[in-house]
């Protein structure tokens, strides 16, 4: 099976996605939808991007390599009365089903930066936008003191080296990376852009419950957890996340949370 299919499919990252809804509404509405815009929503999850983006008007298209997140995304279009949103199953490496030159603009906020093979990644998005058309990503940022990077980097020091070829989803987070990939799917270095921007995470209960939920429904903080049972180090990881969710939490009252988390944000523009 395909690692990063199961890796999604292992947990239920809509529940992650609950605590996502009012930032990924904020930065639709910097995208500059219009009416009848075509959009690609890649690593959509289920639909924190597309639902917003089909409100105010777009026709989006959702693609995700989990099935659960899948059909997730199309309930919740459904129970929208969303006729202008769907969501499909999909790698980001390889978007075969889709043809050349098909959306405006093609999104993707921490989704496809975790696909295998990046420069296919990269390739392959820049292939199904329209000339003149663009790209927007949104990617963690290796050793950011925030949130999500952080959750990534003491998971990794509690579970087993990666395969022989893995490159880091963390590497999207670099700029340098990010141009070399764009660069040789033919985007010119001046047509890329970059800001660091700020997703926050929001939850009307104490930081503890936010991570008892990133512990049982985020993949990779799931098989860390789990290769940390293995060698009876469970206690020390699970206490250095309790730390980090509580000393990031700037919400007021101690009984909420609401946690900042720094990324990346990409803009290519498609010649």
């Amino acid at each position: 099976m395909n690692a990063n299919k199961a890796l999604w499919e292992k947990g239920d990252f809509t529940r992650i996605a609950d605590c996502m809804r009012e930032s990924g509404e904020a930065l639709v509405e910097t995208l500059g939808i219009t009416q009848g815009l075509k959009v690609l929503d890649l690593g959509c999850g289920d639909g924190t991007t597309a639902i917003p983006a089909a409100r105010l008007g777009a026709d989006v298209l959702g693609v995700d390599i989990a099935s659960n997140l899948v059909s997730a995304g199309n309930q919740r279009a459904a129970h929208n009365a969303l006729t202008n949103c769907r969501f499909q199953q999909g790698d980001a490496s390889n978007l075969e089903e889709l043809g050349n030159d098909t959306f405006d603009l093609a999104v993707s906020i921490f989704g496809a930066m975790f696909a295998p093979r990046p420069f296919d990644v990269a390739k392959e998005m820049v292939r199904v936008t329209k000339p003149g058309g663009r790209i927007v990503m949104g990617n963690w940022i290796p050793g950011d003191p925030t949130l999500v990077a952080q959750i990534l980097k003491i998971s990794s020091a509690y579970s087993p080296p990666p395969p022989d070829g893995f490159v880091s989803p963390m590497t999207w987070g670099v700029e340098e990376n990010v141009i070399a990939r764009f660069e040789s799917a033919g985007i010119p270095r001046g047509k890329i852009s970059f800001s660091r921007e700020t997703y926050t995470f929001n939850m009307d209960a104490p930081p503890s419950r936010l991570l008892e939920v990133f512990k049982n429904y985020y993949g990779p903080t799931m098989n860390a957890v789990a290769a940390a049972e293995s060698n009876g180090r469970a206690g020390d990881l699970l206490a250095e996340l309790e730390t980090l969710f509580r000393n990031q939490n700037i919400a007021v009252d101690p009984g909420t949370t609401s946690i900042p988390a720094t990324f990346l944000r990409v803009t290519a523009g498609i010649v």
